[in-house]
């Protein structure tokens, strides 16, 4: 072998991928097409039938498949995931304490940030002078209560299933929905029995792995859709409401974000520079999930992503995020299920001329810290709003007033809430000694596909 072949070739590090195949790229550019092709469908108007024309029908059906594709991994998802996470406690030493934390620091975090909605609320009082007209209001079709709430616990199959009919001129149809609250209990308690068990359920985990891995990737994929899903969902929000809708309910959309914003740029960083933990890397590492929770919709949908960065980019052990991360996929809702039934209880209180007493705060803050599981990590929060309205004795067709605006708010909502699934593990592994701190001060931001791709077998 001559001289020169006995060296190794300099390894070349790898080219920057072009911007725009960036998957934050794509996603702005989905949200500005979706803008744009949303006002021109408003403005094109409704067809010589009164109905709505092509375009809003072909962001709708966009929108509409998307979502779809990801409420049809959720079951598969939920359970895998759940039953994996409890078979990943076996491998800790300190287990008990570190499910404890974790719920403790969920109910912290939940409480912190529902008393800033109820000041928001307070402060910018939302309901007072709005243009939006009452007439325009109208009770949902469903409503939660604490009864349904916890009837809604127990199972009424062993699949989560519940069946709804709907008459649509003078025809019935029925259709078999998943209940997420159902699922979440189903699987924990399959997972506990499982590990009670022992040895001969083994096969049952191995098999679940497998499961887990294959729902990934198929969830990969439809992460891949999101740039084409966004134009759809944020363009029908536009055509359908229009500037007109959001600027007569500027002040409430103004208090949500402003709340959003205070937990997650004031309160998250705050909670971390208290435990010795830089604010900067964390959102360097947690930015791929928390942009997808934006245009998603969805933490369940986001959970693979908040998984794989919260284990790789973060320094959390694999085998207490793979528990902690898809439990607060399902119950850990700090926009959804705190900041936003706060300030939406006391916009319909205000808008009513309803007045509220001391113990209906206090009413307001347990609803938002116990209740939050209600939510259940899909897309929309109206369960979470009835069941505080109904507690508090307010016009469930305050509900109709806000819903207008919900698929711009859910954004927002969404964002935050992957954000704190991803900050409590955090905080409880450094509480205990497990965060892997080198890592998590190496954590830099990368791209979206990239932590989905990870999450799953290639």
């Amino acid at each position: 072998m001559s001289q020169t072949h006995a060296h190794a070739t300099p390894a070349h590090p790898r080219a920057a991928k072009p911007f725009y195949s960036s998957f934050g790229f794509q996603v702005l550019a989905a949200m500005v097409a979706g803008l744009v092709l949303g006002l021109v469908a408003r403005n094109l108007g409704p067809d010589a039938a009164g109905n709505p024309n092509w375009l809003v029908q072909t962001l709708s059906t966009i929108g509409s498949i998307f979502v779809q594709l990801l409420r049809a991994l959720v079951p598969p998802l939920i359970f895998t995931a759940i039953v994996a996470s409890i078979s990943n406690l076996r491998q800790l030493t300190n287990a008990a304490a570190l499910v404890w934390q974790t719920l403790l620091w969920f109910a912290i975090t939940a409480l912190i940030a529902v008393l800033i909605g109820i000041a928001l609320g307070l402060i910018i009082q939302p309901g007072l002078g709005t243009a939006v007209v009452a007439d325009v209001a109208k009770a949902p079709a469903t409503n939660g209560s604490w009864l349904d709430f916890l009837k809604g616990l127990i199972p009424a199959n062993v699949f989560g299933l519940e069946a709804s009919t709907r008459l649509t001129d003078g025809k019935a149809s029925t259709s078999l929905n998943f209940n997420v609250l159902q699922l979440l209990v189903i699987s924990i308690v399959f997972g506990v029995a499982a590990l009670k068990v022992g040895d001969k359920a083994e096969p049952f985990f191995t098999f679940n792995r497998a499961a887990l891995a294959i729902v990934r990737k198929i969830l990969w994929w439809v992460i891949r859709l999101t740039p084409i899903g966004t134009i759809g969902l944020l363009g029908n929000a536009v055509a359908q409401y229009g500037w007109q809708t959001l600027a007569q309910l500027g002040w409430y959309a103004g208090a949500i974000y402003i709340g959003l914003a205070i937990v997650l740029l004031i309160v998250y960083p705050t909670l971390l520079l208290l435990h010795g933990l830089s604010p900067a890397r964390f959102f360097a590492g947690a930015w791929p999930a928390i942009q997808l929770g934006f245009v998603s919709r969805s933490s369940v949908g986001t959970m693979p992503v908040t998984e794989s960065v919260t284990e790789k980019s973060l320094g959390v052990p694999r085998e207490y995020a793979a528990f902690a991360v898809p439990l607060g996929s399902t119950t850990k809702m700090d926009g959804c299920a705190a900041i936003y039934p706060a300030i939406s209880a006391i916009f319909v209180a205000q808008f009513y001329g309803v007045p509220l007493g001391i113990q209906d705060y206090f009413l307001i803050v347990f609803v938002s810290v116990i209740g939050s599981a209600a939510t259940a990590g899909l897309t929309g929060a109206t369960v979470m709003l009835t069941l505080t309205l109904s507690t508090l004795g307010l016009p469930l067709a305050g509900v109709g007033l806000l819903l207008a605006i919900d698929p711009i708010l859910d954004m927002g909502r969404t964002a935050v809430n992957v954000a704190g699934q991803a900050l409590v593990p955090t905080l409880v592994s450094k509480r205990a000694g497990i965060l892997d701190q080198a890592q998590y001060d190496r954590a830099g931001g990368i791209d979206a596909l990239d932590a989905s791709s990870e999450a799953v077998p290639a």
